[in-house]
């Protein structure tokens, strides 16, 4: 087997990990909010302050990455965002907790971008659709299963705070494994063969660039574009603007969804966590699918269209998903709507993030950054947005009918991205 599969499925499992502790706490929210005391504007403060940390530090962490390489940084990112888990089960006010979960959101938020430096070294150009695909699956599913999972594991260990210990000790371990494991280059690891290696550099870049010259060479040279570069770019700026649309519908269905049908369809905890899980699963579906989607028309010469297709499609069905959501009168039917908008959303993160590879380069790592950094603006505002909403209109519609007009805004800014058009030109 190649190495680099080995280092997919790495990457696919740190991604499951992720967003298991990312979303654990939408399933404890009750049990938190029981235990001190909380409203859920007060739970929407929690959960938007990880978003936040989340969001500002996606550039530097990316930047991190693109200098010391991501066998270091990815350590440190599952040390950080693992202890803080962990301290998430300590502190008992709203003010601890809300600054427990924004520095949550700092450390994991160089786990994406340091992803994508990796990817930028370690896979050809003709696998990376597919390849971001199935490790964002990872996230999906971990999602997926922190739903009903940590129900189950609160009372298997004995309250919600015991469930944090647990997951923060888990991300300690990976740490160490992906150390010892993973090399900056693939010409550098022990156990990659010389023509598994002379078919990486073969096949890593098409642009005429220095980039292969330093690669070549067994280095990761520091990137030369300036930040400033990398955000004034007009590409840049668009996929920054769909990946907004893609956080607000997500995040909903990853902090809310769960105590939005357990309240409306009069459920149980166990109940709940079992629908919530299907439209993460689902997301896992529509991941597979624009991975293979971009893979294939790459292949057959459709460079701009293999990223934009797959995007586009997936947004139009977001935007169906999300207005017909909220006017379904059972559990099952809204459960479907959801399972469709979450399907669409996640068929755009294979385009989103193979476009930063495209377009950035070296500066993969920043460029990868910047897109999930403004994007999760779109999910701090999610966590926000639900809650007062409702209290401001008396009704949960205006933020579906928010969420489906986003989508719909993201369709036309995907109609004018160009991924052919690297940022160093």
């Amino acid at each position: 087997m190649p190495v680099r599969y080995l280092l997919i499925f790495g990457a696919f499992l740190i991604s499951m990990l992720m967003w298991i502790d990312r979303a654990c706490i939408a399933a404890a929210k009750d049990d938190i909010a029981g235990d001190l005391g909380f409203s859920d504007n007060d739970m929407a403060w929690i959960m938007g302050a990880f978003t936040l940390g989340y969001a500002l530090f996606q550039v530097p962490s990316g930047k991190l990455a693109g200098h010391f390489g991501p066998r270091t940084v990815m350590a440190g990112v599952c040390i950080a965002w693992s202890i803080f888990t962990g301290l998430t089960g300590v502190v008992r006010s709203l003010a601890g907790l809300v600054g427990v979960r924004f520095l949550f959101g700092v450390g994991e938020a160089g786990g994406y971008p340091t992803t994508a430096q990796a990817i930028s070294s370690w896979l050809p150009v003709q696998e990376r659709g597919i390849t971001n695909s199935l490790i964002f699956s990872g996230g999906r599913l971990g999602a997926a299963l922190a739903m009903p999972g940590v129900v189950w594991l609160i009372a298997f260990t004995g309250g919600w705070q015991q469930a944090f210990f647990f997951l923060g000790g888990i991300g300690l371990f990976v740490a160490i494994a992906w150390w010892l494991l993973f090399r900056d280059l693939p010409e550098n690891h022990f156990a990659v063969g010389e023509s598994e290696k002379q078919f990486i550099i073969e096949n890593r870049s098409k642009r005429s660039d220095n980039q292969e010259a330093d690669l070549d060479a067994g280095k990761l040279a520091p990137p030369k574009t300036t930040l400033g570069e990398i955000l004034l770019n007009p590409t840049m700026w668009m996929l920054m603007v769909q990946y907004v649309a893609h956080n607000f519908t997500f995040f909903f269905v990853a902090t809310w969804y769960f105590s939005y049908i357990k309240e409306s369809y009069d459920l149980t905890s166990e109940q709940a966590g079992f629908y919530a899980m299907f439209p993460l699963l689902c997301g896992v579906l529509g991941n597979w699918l624009a991975g293979a989607t971009v893979d294939f028309l790459y292949r057959k010469g459709h460079w701009n269209w293999s990223r934009r297709l797959p995007a586009i499609v997936g947004f139009v069905l977001a935007a169906i998903g999300m207005s017909l959501c909220i006017q379904m009168d059972t559990v099952v039917m809204s459960v479907t709507m959801m399972s469709l908008a979450i399907f669409g959303s996640d068929m755009v993160l294979s385009p989103s993030w193979t476009t930063c590879l495209d377009i950035g380069g070296k500066n993969a790592g920043a460029v990868s950054g910047a897109m999930n950094m403004i994007g999760n603006l779109g999910a701090f505002s999610t966590a926000l947005a639900f809650p007062y909403l409702k209290d401001w209109a008396g009704s949960h519609e205006p933020f579906f009918y928010l969420a489906a007009g986003l989508n719909i805004v993201a369709v036309l800014m995907w109609l004018a991205i160009r991924p052919d058009r690297p940022i160093s030109d």
